[in-house]
């Protein structure tokens, strides 16, 4: 029997990269003999990721396309270029059987490297708002997995399939005991806590705000655990210094989420497609404040698809020196706001995306 090859490709952030990873796992727990090549874009986090969690990565030298004029956009055409030329040559010469696109820069230019070689091919489609690249593709894509409803305003109805996002396995068997995880950050078991994240990388803005906020979190009796991102903790522990709160840990990534989460009461976010799915999964009471620096704002619709079914407050980034400390004091000491808002977020969970993902993949295959 012929062995399976696929090649998976996306990245730039964790919330590309750990679905990608969830479902090259479930592939190989299927598969044990399958080849899986990722696709990544030169510099970028998956090229550290991928290749630690097992797997071969090849890099595009794709960049961000600017949103002004400019030499800027001279470089971006350059690299696209070289990508799609590379691209190619990798669909050639590794001749998958399935090519599936995560979302991030590499994946275009090898999804469309990949249909125009004749192979099939995914798109797992993370957000509410779908972006230029993955609606261009959408055609003759064979499958469109979606985490969101009402996604046939941008693709055709017949491709969709509404899967959820994959997780990190390690979420999907989250069975920590929240004073256990407390215990395991320091934290007396029956303290409140906010757990505050940017993601992988980090946010400037809500870092600052936590910067603004030293001398209110010092008199707050919860315990707040603070994960900067890898981009500013030098910066901000400098800022901090001395000044540092007894109730303030400083961690530069949490590489156990599923005992952060558990630790929690209240979770302070960016509003990632990759990072809702996992709270939905945590049942956390959320205070989302969206990136404005992303395509389409796509990280406030993702947030309004949530607040509107009341499983989050929505600070926006303007706001966020002057609400979110009040909000999340608010959010601690309404108990009955806080398990409705968890009952509300926990009901969005979709915890076999993965399989799905994977079921959809293999019909593709045997087709």
């Amino acid at each position: 029997m012929k062995k399976l090859k696929i090649i998976i490709s996306g990245g730039g952030t964790g919330g590309h990269i750990f679905p990608a990873l969830s479902i090259a796992g479930e592939l190989t727990r299927r598969n044990p003999d399958c080849e899986i090549l990722f696709v990544g874009a030169t510099g970028r986090m998956e090229m550290e990721k991928v290749p630690a969690a097992g797997f071969n990565i090849v890099g595009l030298p794709i960049i961000g396309m600017p949103r002004k004029p400019g030499l800027q956009s001279l470089k971006f055409l350059i690299h696209l270029f070289q990508s799609m030329l590379k691209a190619r040559k990798l669909v050639r010469e590794f001749k998958p059987d399935l090519a599936i696109g995560v979302g991030g820069y590499a994946s275009g230019p090898l999804l469309r490297a990949a249909i125009a070689s004749g192979i099939p091919a995914l798109i797992q489609e993370q957000n509410s708002y779908a972006g230029v690249t993955n609606k261009l593709l959408a055609r003759k894509a064979n499958r469109i997995c979606v985490a969101y409803e009402g996604m046939e305003r941008f693709f055709p109805s017949e491709k969709i399939i509404l899967t959820g996002n994959p997780v990190r396995q390690t979420l999907l068997d989250m069975n920590v005991i929240p004073s256990d995880a407390r215990l395991a950050f320091g934290i007396p078991v029956n303290a409140k806590v906010v757990l505050i994240t940017g993601g992988s990388l980090g946010a400037r803005s809500i870092n600052n705000a936590i910067l603004n906020n030293i001398e209110n979190i010092r008199k707050s009796e919860a315990y707040f655990i603070w994960q900067t991102g890898s981009f500013y903790y030098k910066e901000m522990t400098e800022k901090v210094g001395a000044t540092l709160p007894q109730n303030l840990q400083i961690h530069q990534f949490l590489n156990k989420m599923e005992v952060a989460y558990a630790a929690s009461d209240v979770v302070i976010s960016r509003a990632g497609a990759g990072t809702i799915s996992e709270l939905c999964l945590a049942g956390k009471p959320t205070i989302l404040v969206p990136s404005p620096n992303v395509a389409e704002d796509h990280q406030t619709k993702n947030a309004q698809a949530l607040v509107e079914k009341n499983a989050a407050i929505l600070v926006r980034d303007h706001e966020i020196n002057e609400k979110l400390f009040s909000e999340t004091e608010i959010l601690l000491k309404n108990n009955s706001l806080r398990n409705s808002m968890s009952e509300n977020i926990r009901a969005l969970a979709r915890p076999f995306a993965t399989k799905t993902i994977v079921d959809e993949a293999m019909k593709i295959i045997r087709k």
